[in-house]
């Protein structure tokens, strides 16, 4: 039997203190029971001498604190999880919103996980597909890995988040390959846009949806890509599947961590985050990896839209220090209808040479990486001398690298949001760009692989 308190002192937003505990825990789950019989959940955030400070999921208003009573469960919040899980939508406490029956329960996880033992983790290695040649080709995304999106308000990271979600796979046929799909304070429209993107190209099969609309509780927020992260963990490590999770907006957790901090009256960091926020992010992107022995692995893609366009904002800063890289979607690309607008040059994928080369992608991969991000970057060059002194001013060569930037923009980097490329396509692109250069500029590629694939295209 439960024991049952009514000594609820006071309520602050979402936080509510209660007095006269015994044998509580951190991270403990509470139910708080109305007169009416209505139960909302909360767990312990903190615990002094007999004092125990719940924080709310679904927020105080309404809540009579002289007749509620509050029952400590003994146990944190958990996730029931199964195969079942894959094509169903739950909200982001983990309970299903898409009018399907209530999951059978394979086994019940605790939402903050198990730390990966470090002498246990294996090497990030084997490339996933994307399907987007300037994912694929330029800043490869490796399995195991945390690399995330950074996007700016107003930007299509949702179009990209649903095209990944959609085409992304394993090359080796007769691996599993799921996706665990985590959306924190988006709006009911671009949930609508999720759910009815992944129905209608039957992505949905083999993925996990979490919801958490702008208008639920903030607290809630805090949970879901936790809920995300351990579907993901039980896919991948009990059932052997390779498991991409996509989380986001990250800057709307880390608003409703902020606002969590604020009513707990800490001192505030940076921009009024709470100091802990890159311990809090780092436990979660540190759930993704390989586990020696085990066949499963755990990719992330978090997205997060950087306030002012500023990659200093704590948010984006604080996840490029534990991530692997990032994809940066840019406004100048977008505004002259590119999509989707990745800005290779400074994108960065860490471990992307981990996931090609023979027998991962092809032979030719690196190589070809490596000059066709040097001839953009001419190129970008030589367009600006051409708009600062003239066209006139510009060699030949020259003349070349610039018309190689704006076809690299139009082809390679443009391919729209339903095009789906295998690796081989990318790279055979890639190879046709580079025939707008002449053999002697490619220095970057071997004379072997000039041989094989390079064709002088015609230039006039």
């Amino acid at each position: 039997m439960l024991k049952e308190y009514k000594t609820i002192k006071e309520v602050v937003g979402p936080l509510m203190l209660v007095e006269g505990v015994e044998g509580v825990s951190y991270n403990e789950l509470v139910e708080i029971v109305q007169k009416n019989g209505e139960i909302r959940k909360g767990k312990v955030l903190e615990i002094n001498k007999d004092r125990a400070l719940v924080q709310m999921f679904e927020g105080a208003q309404g809540l009579q604190i002289s007749t509620s009573k509050v029952r400590f469960l003994g146990r944190s919040l958990e996730l029931a999880v199964s195969e079942d899980m894959l094509g169903r939508v739950f909200n982001g406490m983990g309970e299903p919103i898409d009018g399907g029956a209530e999951i059978i329960a394979d086994k019940r996880m605790d939402i903050n996980g198990q730390p990966i033992n470090p002498f246990a983790r294996d090497y990030p290695n084997e490339f996933i597909q994307t399907g987007i040649s300037a994912i694929d080709g330029l800043n490869t995304l490796v399995r195991g890995q945390k690399l995330p999106v950074f996007s700016a308000s107003g930007l299509p990271h949702a179009q990209l988040a649903a095209q990944i979600a959609r085409q992304a796979r394993v090359l080796k046929g007769d691996e599993k390959f799921a996706v665990v799909f985590g959306a924190m304070g988006i709006t009911y429209e671009e949930a609508e846009y999720f759910i009815n993107d992944f129905n209608k190209t039957g992505a949905i099969e083999r993925t996990v949806l979490f919801m958490n609309l702008a208008n639920d509780p903030a607290i809630e927020r805090i949970s879901t890509p936790r809920m995300a992260l351990t579907a993901a963990e039980y896919l991948a490590f009990e059932k052997d599947m390779q498991v991409l999770v996509i989380l986001t907006d990250i800057t709307n957790y880390a608003e409703a961590l902020r606002e969590t901090s604020a009513a707990r009256k800490e001192v505030p960091g940076r921009r009024g985050y709470p100091g802990y926020m890159y311990t809090d992010l780092a436990s979660l992107y540190e759930r993704a990896g390989r586990i020696r022995g085990k066949k499963g692995s755990i990719t992330q893609i978090p997205i997060l839209s950087m306030p002012e366009d500023d990659k200093t904002h704590p948010v984006p800063d604080l996840t490029g220090y534990i991530t692997e890289g990032q994809i940066i979607l840019s406004r100048d690309l977008y505004k002259r209808g590119y999509n989707p607008p990745i800005d290779v040059l400074p994108s960065l994928s860490r471990l992307k040479d981990k996931g090609i080369g023979k027998d991962k992608t092809r032979e030719d991969h690196a190589s070809t990486m490596n000059q066709l991000f040097s001839a953009y970057a001419q190129g970008k060059q030589a367009k600006e001398l051409a708009t600062i002194l003239g066209e006139s001013a510009l060699t030949d060569v020259d003349k070349l690298y610039a018309k190689f930037a704006v076809e690299f923009e139009k082809r390679y980097i443009a391919q729209g949001f339903d095009s789906n490329r295998t690796i081989e396509e990318t790279l055979d692109l890639g190879w046709e760009l580079l025939s707008i250069l002449p053999r002697s500029e490619l220095k970057r590629i071997s004379d072997t692989l000039l041989d094989k694939y390079y064709k002088q295209a015609d230039t006039e």
